[in-house]
């Protein structure tokens, strides 16, 4: 199958109770996703093993993986700078990031890149003044040599550390490429990703990210809805949430406080978008583990008042024979930001 010149990469998504892992391969003009794998993590201690455990399990045809930073480490911010070289602003970024981070700057690693914003996109009437948007991220050093440490100990080489919303926004604009799916690209889509312990937000026009944020509510404070309302156990409820089957109705009433929570927080989120730059999220694609709730995409629908969606990262993307695509498929909605990580592979 692989007879043409390809290369390959792992994107590997750290999560707070599971480590998710894409490798995509790119044959000639095609990308193809040769190889999954998912493992538990029982303890912020075992990560080292859970990755472990899955090189064991999964065929990689690299050792190059890309993996993401996220939490209070991490800090994004959008800047409204005088306009200047990618030099200047190379220069003078760590003199404007002073501003704007709580940590010493010497304590971190920095990044930036100008946002290319066509004239009338999300609200902006680009070029109209000597100003340009930069997007700012700050990362403590500490975080980045861990992931570093931890990879690389395990026979891995690091190739990229990204963030896990620009993964999100990558896996979209990787899917709409995919599909030749350009018709909409000045349409604005909020990419919602619900994980077990945060969820992530990334506000996007095109392929640009306008917003982001980090939520500290996710699939976890579903479980233990569940558990106190019904007196279980996690694991029971975990189960419950999973598939409440005839329960369904004991299920909703425990959860729908901290949907309504979760709802609330990310329509703030919404508003804020919309009041900065006066155009409106016209859709809500919701992925993560979190969001497999079978009745979640109706309520948070009707919390937005916006299209809710579950999408699939993988819609357009093909497999190899050796992967179980059925296994895939069932999992999808967990792989956004893995697959955004492998899809960092269009610029290795």
């Amino acid at each position: 199958m692989f007879l043409k010149r390809s290369k390959s990469i792992v994107g590997l998504d750290i999560g707070s109770h599971a480590v998710k892992a894409v490798e995509l391969t790119q044959v000639g003009s095609d990308y193809v996703l040769t190889e999954y794998g998912k493992t538990q993590i029982y303890s912020e201690g075992s990560i080292s093993d859970a990755i472990a455990e899955l090189l064991s399990h999964c065929r990689f045809r690299t050792k190059r993986v890309v993996t993401a930073v996220s939490g209070k480490s991490v800090i994004v911010r959008y800047l409204s700078l005088v306009q200047m070289s990618d030099e200047e602003l190379r220069s003078a970024i760590r003199f404007e990031a002073d501003k704007y981070i709580p940590f010493d700057v010497d304590d971190v690693v920095l990044d930036c890149q100008k946002l290319h914003i066509a004239p009338g996109a999300a609200g902006i009437d680009a070029g109209q003044d000597n100003e340009m948007r930069v997007l700012l991220v700050a990362c403590k050093r500490s975080l980045v040599e861990d992931h570093f440490t931890l990879l690389s100990g395990l026979g891995l080489q690091p190739e990229i550390i990204d963030v896990d919303a620009f993964a999100l926004g990558n896996a979209y604009d990787f899917m709409n490429r995919l599909g030749d799916n350009f018709a909409d690209e000045d349409k604005v889509v909020a990419l919602v990703d619900i994980g077990a312990n945060k969820t992530n937000i990334n506000i996007v026009c095109g392929n640009t990210s306008y917003f982001t944020r980090e939520i500290y509510l996710g699939g976890d404070d579903f479980t233990g809805g569940i558990a106190k309302k019904l007196n279980l156990d996690l694991h029971e409820a975990e189960v419950l949430k999973r598939d409440p089957g005839e329960q369904i109705e004991e299920a909703k009433e425990s959860v729908y406080p901290y949907i309504d929570d979760l709802g609330n927080e990310i329509r703030l989120s919404f508003d804020y978008y919309e009041n900065q730059f006066d155009r409106e999220v016209e859709e809500v694609y919701l992925s993560g583990g979190g969001a497999r709730l079978v009745f979640l995409e109706e309520a948070l629908e009707k919390t937005f008042e916006k299209k809710t969606t579950l999408w699939n990262p993988l819609q357009h993307l093909k497999s190899s024979d050796r992967v179980d695509r059925d296994l895939l498929e069932e999992n999808a909605a967990q792989l956004a930001i893995a697959v955004g990580l492998a899809s960092r592979l269009r610029a290795a």
